[in-house]
């Protein structure tokens, strides 16, 4: 029985010409030995696993024109930083570097993971890397430049790695399977490279463990199985449903895939980036940006075709919502419930918009003039808080009617968006009931509140600094502290008049910001405000957040 040799060494690249998906690297190195015009050091940075130290041995053994890799002796060192990173071990290799070869041109010096060399062990380095001898040749790999001094990173050539894409692991993958005479499905191979993150290394330690649960038959349910991953038929079923506002249907296949072990959590975010991939197949210049197999593109296509722009986007802003909300959430299922059926509303609105000669009033719109009373409140009636156009973190995109083809522009569906919006708010009846300045504060205040409770704290207090003034013809004018505060209303002002003309039954209601002359109210209510507040105290902290390299607007 003969010994086994995992795929990431057995299929480890021994030249240029077969390293993946870093052309542009190394046809650069090519060109340098060719034309013999070598840097002295070199830096490979990049994540982990996608070829950065194979390929700095494949750099020092074509320096020297050896035709074995493996071959180290006298003239070829590696160096791990990660348990040699002291003083002394940088001692031992500057007095190495002082002799020249016995075997090949140069000395080819590799220090793998050099960011884990200690301070000391750089200032001892530094002078070494200034002014090599001219048979020494120096290779950095590490996975985290920015930990790299700024004077070791000025003498050195750089080279930024990039992540491997899923095509080129998917078609790697294919080459060792058909080597090792494996059956492997297209999409099973496709799944491992999304699963293995840009990573070459670890796409093929995963797909060696994969192997061996299938015996040799390497197929799409089989990878799904093992790796306890919901499949893509979950979420086109889903989304069907969701188009077709089936609310039992959605129901019962969340309660499904809950029952196989699956995360609530973990589903809303495979959904939203179902619907991510759903959103960029409906524009060719965008296709690109799927990386699917040629099957699963082709389902992508013929689902996005049924999916309005307006519908999608909408659903993502819901799923990222759900996503920020579910830790915080005492009820986890009842919040991703919530959230597929306020998406199933959306499909089912957009089809009631399309099938109706005339656009639909807004839910808050007067029966009369007698039953004001009998409004519904957006605020504390809960049931249908989503059939409401005031809701400032979740307001209603319009439909968009798609042209009948394949594929649609993305800028100019949103232009339709735009201009369907203006053409409903100019073709409905608009509402001038009056309203007494106490009502007007009282909205204002529920406004407040919901800022408060969606996370947008820096507006709620920019809201509450000043109280409002009520003017003629319906005017609120906003005092305020400074320009800053006014572009942080001017951002939400669509949204606040939305409320306010909403709640306040009056479509004639605009909002004015005024700058305060003179005003001495100095509340910080940004975070660069709060840090200059703090500064005002302790001048030492500017040196420790440069220190630490932290954004006081963060």
């Amino acid at each position: 029985m003969s010994d086994f040799v995992v795929s990431a060494r057995k299929y480890r690249p021994t030249s240029f010409d077969e390293v993946v998906g870093q052309s542009s690297i190394t046809s650069t190195l090519q060109n340098a030995i060719k034309s013999n015009q070598l840097a002295q050091s070199f830096l490979f940075c990049g994540p982990r696993g996608i070829g950065k130290t194979t390929c700095a041995r494949i750099l020092a053994k074509e320096i020297n024109g050896n035709t074995d890799i493996n071959d180290f002796s006298f003239n070829i060192f590696e160096l791990d930083a990660a348990s040699n990173n002291s003083v002394e071990d940088i001692r031992n290799l500057t007095e190495q570097v002082r002799i020249p070869p016995q075997i090949g041109k140069y000395k080819v010096y590799i220090i793998d993971e050099v960011h884990m060399l200690s301070q000391s062990a750089f200032n001892a380095f530094l002078k070494t890397l200034e002014e090599p001898p001219k048979h020494a040749k120096f290779i950095l790999a590490t996975t985290e430049k920015h930990k790299i001094i700024p004077t070791i990173l000025s003498r050195c050539q750089i080279f930024d790695f990039k992540r491997v894409g899923i095509h080129d692991i998917s078609a790697h993958l294919a080459f060792v399977a058909k080597n090792e005479g494996i059956n492997a499905e297209e999409e099973a191979l496709n799944l491992i490279a999304q699963k293995a993150d840009g990573a070459i290394r670890d796409s093929l330690s995963l797909f060696d463990r994969l192997v061996s649960f299938s015996e040799n038959n390497l197929t799409y349910l089989g990878v799904i199985k093992h790796l306890n991953i919901l499949d893509y038929d979950y979420y086109f079923n889903i989304t069907s449903l969701l188009l077709s506002n089936d609310i039992s249907g959605l129901l019962n296949i969340f309660n499904e895939i809950l029952d196989n072990g699956f995360d609530g959590n973990h589903f809303i975010n495979g959904l939203a980036v179902h619907i991510r991939d759903l959103l960029v197949s409906k524009d060719e210049s965008t296709i690109k940006l799927l990386e699917k197999g040629d099957v699963l593109e082709k389902r992508y296509l013929e689902q996005s075709s049924l999916c309005e722009l307006s519908f999608l986007v909408k659903a993502l802003e819901m799923c990222n919502e759900c996503d920020l909300q579910y830790r915080s959430s005492n009820n986890q299922r009842l919040l991703v419930e919530l959230c597929l059926m306020r998406i199933s509303s959306i499909g089912s609105q957009s089809i009631e918009k399309k099938n109706s000669k005339s656009f639909i009033v807004s839910t808050y719109q007067k029966e009369s003039v007698n039953t004001k009373e009998k409004q519904i409140d957006p605020i504390k009636n809960d049931e249908v808080k989503e059939n409401q156009d005031i809701s400032i973190p979740n307001m209603d995109i319009t439909a968009v009617e798609t042209k009948k083809s394949k594929t649609i522009s993305i800028s100019e569906a949103f232009n339709d968006i735009e201009k369907k919006e203006k053409e409903e708010l100019n073709t409905r009846e608009l509402n001038v009931d009056l309203f007494t300045n106490n009502e007007m504060q009282e909205a204002w205040k529920e406004i407040i509140v919901l800022m408060k409770e969606n996370g947008k704290s820096n507006l709620a207090i920019t809201l509450g600094v000043h109280l409002p003034i009520l003017h003629d013809n319906f005017e609120i004018e906003l005092p305020l502290s400074n320009s800053s505060q006014i572009e942080l209303i001017e951002e939400e002002k669509y949204n606040l008049l939305n409320f306010l003309r909403t709640r306040l039954s009056n479509d004639h209601i605009e909002i004015k910001t005024k700058v305060i002359e003179g005003d001495q109210n100095n509340i910080p209510y940004t975070n660069r405000d709060k840090f200059n507040k703090m500064l005002e105290g302790n001048k030492h902290l500017e040196s420790l957040r440069i220190k630490l390299e932290l954004d006081p607007d963060y």
